[in-house]
């Protein structure tokens, strides 16, 4: 169900989501418990509140553990989980690139807005192999030991051929899909043999675009609204006292914002290069600020966790009528971001 909610296929390759940490089955799950960051304080809540399933934003197993002792922090949540079969699962980017995630929770701290993810996510499943398809024409003195070649070829798939008339003359038409590497052995192939030219065409299988999903948004607010006005809205909608600024050259807290761009947690590498008035994200290094102050682009940073905890609460409503409502689901309150100002 939480797959169906958010596929897995969505999220970064770099990422590491799905189901971490599995108690031997038949495991029921009654009590679903949600976090942004699993930490041991975390963890020992879920104990407490007989959680059977952790649901954590961030995947607390990131990098391969090599051992499973009480050395370390990350091993002894593992620990932890086993000895009192609680499932771990980990959503990560795929709720970021979600139409219903963190980034489409995070655009209604700048108000009445439209958005459009920054990098749109392609669907996962189409097409099916390849990343590119030849098609071809060849007569019958020719065809079998081509197919015959073509066939010792690896990372080629979907090879079909059809009756074909060109030129008069009866033909075959050979479709194959296969990967960037496996072209060039082809393309090698076909040109040992000039009538192996005649109506070659080399296609680029590209997949197609998911409406409203993918990473980042670009916001454009209804109607402008000054920096200090949005610095304003983000605390509330953060429930934050502070958060760090750093003003556009050439602009000033009165200059009006009319395109954000927005990234929940570390942004910078999504955020780079688009064009707007604002960035806002949860973090940044210092030269990606002056890159973005330089060019005329304000910053508005408010710790990593703290542009993603708050959509949890959204999230335990939206699942619950996900899952029927037959789970109870409960939030930390242990969960907090590890910096204070």
């Amino acid at each position: 169900a939480l797959n169906d909610f958010a596929s897995p296929a969505l999220a970064e390759s770099w990422d590491n989501v799905g189901l971490l940490v599995e108690p031997s089955p038949p495991h029921t799950i009654k009590t679903l418990f949600l976090t942004n960051d699993l930490t041991e304080e975390v963890m020992e809540e879920a104990v407490q509140k007989k959680a059977d399933l952790v649901l954590s934003y961030h995947p607390p197993i990131f990098t391969p553990l090599k051992r499973v002792t009480w050395k370390t922090w990350k091993e002894r949540l593992v620990v932890r989980a086993l000895e009192n079969r609680i499932g771990i699962y980990s959503p990560h980017t795929a709720y970021d690139a979600i139409p219903h995630g963190v980034n489409n929770w995070l655009t209604k701290g700048l108000g009445a807005c439209t958005s459009v993810p920054l990098h749109p996510s392609t669907a996962p499943s189409s097409p099916a192999e390849g990343t590119h398809r030849v098609e071809f024409c060849a007569d019958a003195e020719h065809l079998d030991a081509v197919l015959f070649k073509i066939k010792d070829i690896p990372e080629i798939s979907c090879l079909t051929t059809l009756p074909a008339r060109v030129d008069s003359e009866e033909q075959t038409r050979v479709s194959l899909n296969c990967s960037q590497k496996a072209l060039l052995e082809v393309v090698a192939l076909l040109s040992q043999n000039s009538l192996l030219h005649h109506m070659t065409e080399i296609l680029l299988l590209q997949k197609p675009l998911l409406p409203h999903t993918g990473m980042g948004r670009l916001c454009t607010l209804s109607e402008p609204v000054s920096l200090s006005d949005i610095i304003e809205r983000i605390k509330g909608h953060l429930q934050l006292p502070h958060v760090r600024v750093a003003v556009g050259a050439g602009r000033t807290l009165e200059s009006p914002v009319k395109k954000a761009a927005l990234c929940a947690g570390s942004g910078s590498s999504v955020l780079k290069g688009t064009e707007a008035d604002l960035y806002l994200t949860g973090e940044m290094s210092h030269h990606d600020v002056l890159d973005a102050v330089a060019n005329g682009i304000s910053v508005i940073l408010c710790e990593h966790s703290n542009t993603e905890r708050g959509f949890l609460s959204e999230l335990r409503d939206a699942l619950a009528i996900h899952l029927q409502n037959k789970i109870d689901i409960i939030v930390s309150e242990k969960d907090r971001d590890p910096l204070q100002v």
